[in-house]
């Protein structure tokens, strides 16, 4: 079985090619991340101009490597929600051209789901049902996945996401877009414990996440400081930020497993790149005798592969679509196309 999988949620337009569910066969991703870096942020005008003029190549590369052409093809996958609408919208309206003109099926992915498959594609032994927890710019989730295409949310974030909070704090420390990774790398030689951050709880539902807090007094902090003429030191800062974030991530996630019986935990989305978040939350499952599994960093970003793989499952479950499948902002997980 050979599945196309695109995805241009964010500012990343990608194509790849998988077989059998699992094997990467091409893998293609064209970047606006220079291009956006200026403005602190991706420019949901600009990053939907630029996957008009990128998804053909991309894709015509992704079916190149694979040494494969359109009528080898068993689906096509895509992602249709959630994300930035304009640039979904390019990503949905070029597969359902390219599914109708060669008359290949249709399959609809979850941006966040796909997150989840990438750990499919590092772990060829993982199946559902497990715990995972997924964490990116524009999501913190904590989700049972009781079978490849069936999930259900039992933690979410409030207001920013942990992806988002990294970045916020990153901007007003002075790293340029992305700011995750320049922190991460920062607080290799840090001091976590010089400054005293906040770790934000939920009231109503203790495996909820809230970053907005946290990011706030970062940004207090920093603005404090320089009204007084201190300077703070950037590497304990980043230090701080990222054992925050990862203490929250971690504690919620093991709380969750106790609470709802997995021993099986997965950690996804662009978050689970950071070093910070992958070694706390690895060390708390090998001291409470979990499975702990997490995408190869390649796969942590956005990419095609993982809307590859879950469209592989999602098509194998009679997940497909017609040329009504519509792009969405917002959706949850639970609510995706069945």
């Amino acid at each position: 079985m050979l599945i196309l999988g695109i995805e241009s949620s964010c500012d990343e337009t990608a194509a790849s090619v998988v077989k059998d569910c699992r094997e990467i066969l091409s893998s293609v991703i064209s970047t606006q991340i220079e291009e956006h870096k200026k403005y602190g942020g991706v420019v949901p005008e600009i990053a939907s101009r630029r996957h008009c003029e990128n998804i053909l190549g991309v894709v015509r590369k992704a079916l190149d490597d694979a040494g494969i052409t359109l009528n080898d093809l068993d689906g096509i996958a895509v992602t249709y929600a959630p994300g930035l609408i304009g640039a979904l919208l390019v990503g949905v309206s070029f597969a359902k051209s390219l599914a109708m003109a060669c008359g290949k099926p249709l399959i609809p992915v979850h941006h966040i789901a796909g997150h989840i498959a990438a750990d499919y594609l590092t772990h060829k032994n993982l199946e559902p049902p497990f715990l995972c927890t997924v964490a990116s710019g524009g999501h913190s989730n904590i989700i049972e996945v009781m079978s490849y295409t069936d999930f259900h949310v039992i933690g979410r974030t409030r207001d920013d996401a942990a992806g988002e909070c990294f970045d916020k704090c990153a901007r007003a420390m002075g790293f340029p877009y992305p700011g995750g990774v320049h922190i991460d790398n920062a607080a290799r030689n840090g001091d976590a414990s010089k400054y005293k951050l906040p770790h934000p709880t939920v009231a109503e539902n203790e495996f909820d996440f809230s970053f907005s807090g946290l990011k706030t007094s970062v940004i207090n902090m920093i603005h404090n400081s320089s009204q007084k003429g201190i300077s703070l030191d950037t590497n304990d800062l980043s230090a701080g930020i990222q054992t925050a974030i990862s203490d929250i991530i971690t504690e919620k996630t093991i709380n969750a497993a106790k609470a709802y019986g997995y021993k099986k935990i997965a950690l996804a989305g662009g978050v689970s790149a950071n070093t910070g978040v992958r070694e706390a939350l690895s060390a708390a499952c090998v001291k409470n005798g979990f499975e702990f599994y997490m995408p190869e960093k390649s796969l942590c970003g956005d990419n095609g592969a993982m809307i590859a793989c879950q469209g592989s499952y999602n098509f194998l479950a009679g997940i497909t679509a017609d040329e009504s499948l519509n792009a969405a902002a917002s959706l949850s997980i639970e609510k995706s196309f069945k």
